[in-house]
């Protein structure tokens, strides 16, 4: 379908099941999942669309929250968009809401915060109702301990210790807003929202966090690793199973109203 000019700009929120994905990223011959929303929306549209995200994940992650932006030639009810796009789409792929927005909205670029939440099974055995949707940490956990690291890494930091090697971005610095570890039982979750983060960097937080809670590290590694500014410092990256991409906020004058989904909780 060759692509027409746009008469409109909407946004979207999506929420899918990364385990059988190659990560959100469209990549030649790879099951992607901007590759099938683009092809959802572009039937609903009757013309080929390209869409812009608030932020790219890893194969394996999962969202509820993530954002979209698209133009299309032609427009349609809000309901359309998610009704038409649902059917067409594959079953660990949703929009979960959609709406029309002006032509200076842009889901990356206009983003001013991002939270994501990392969910951890903190038992012996490893679930087999969970597998692929959480991470199976065997060790015995001190989350308390957990608790008083996140406590460090809060605030506005150059992160080079938690970024991956093959990151991209220009600057390391990114300020972290909320780090919170909290449990239930044989659960644990991170919760992180900053306004931007950097490749791996949730992954990287989680993994020297949880090297802290099984107790191979002190406390205080935290800030040490943190202040070596180098990812080699930095610990074991946490697998990527149990992150999910859970809210994208924007300035108030954008009027996005579409809902926030819930939190991804499992007790």
């Amino acid at each position: 379908m060759a692509q027409t000019d746009p008469i409109a700009r909407y946004a979207a929120v999506v929420e899918y099941h990364g385990s059988e994905f190659k990560g959100w990223q469209a990549q030649d011959g790879e099951r992607t999942v901007q590759r099938c929303v683009e092809q959802a929306l572009s039937e609903v549209a009757g013309d080929s669309i390209s869409i812009v995200t608030a932020g790219r994940t890893d194969s394996g992650v999962h969202a509820t929250g993530q954002v979209i932006h698209f133009d299309s030639p032609v427009k349609r009810t809000d309901r359309a968009w998610v009704l038409g796009s649902n059917t067409a789409l594959p079953t660990d792929i949703r929009l979960r809401a959609a709406q029309q927005v002006g032509f200076d909205f842009h889901a990356r670029f206009k983003a001013i915060r991002r939270s994501y939440r990392y969910i951890v099974l903190n038992q012996p055995i490893a679930s087999a109702v969970y597998r692929k949707l959480v991470t199976h940490e065997y060790r015995s956990i001190d989350v308390p301990a957990m608790q008083q690291a996140a406590m460090l890494l809060v605030g506005e930091n150059d992160y080079s210790s938690f970024r991956a090697a093959g990151c991209q971005a220009r600057s390391p610095v990114r300020t972290i807003s909320k780090l919170e570890v909290g449990s239930a039982g044989s659960w644990i979750w991170i919760d992180v929202v900053a306004n931007a983060f950097l490749q791996h960097m949730v992954r990287n937080l989680a993994g020297v966090l949880l090297a802290i809670g099984a107790g191979e590290k002190p406390v205080e590694w935290a800030t040490t690793v943190l202040q070596a500014k180098d990812r080699t410092k930095g610990g074991v990256t946490a697998r990527p199973e149990g992150l999910y991409l859970t809210k994208v906020e924007y300035p108030s004058g954008y009027a996005i109203n579409m809902p926030i989904p819930e939190p991804v909780i499992f007790w």
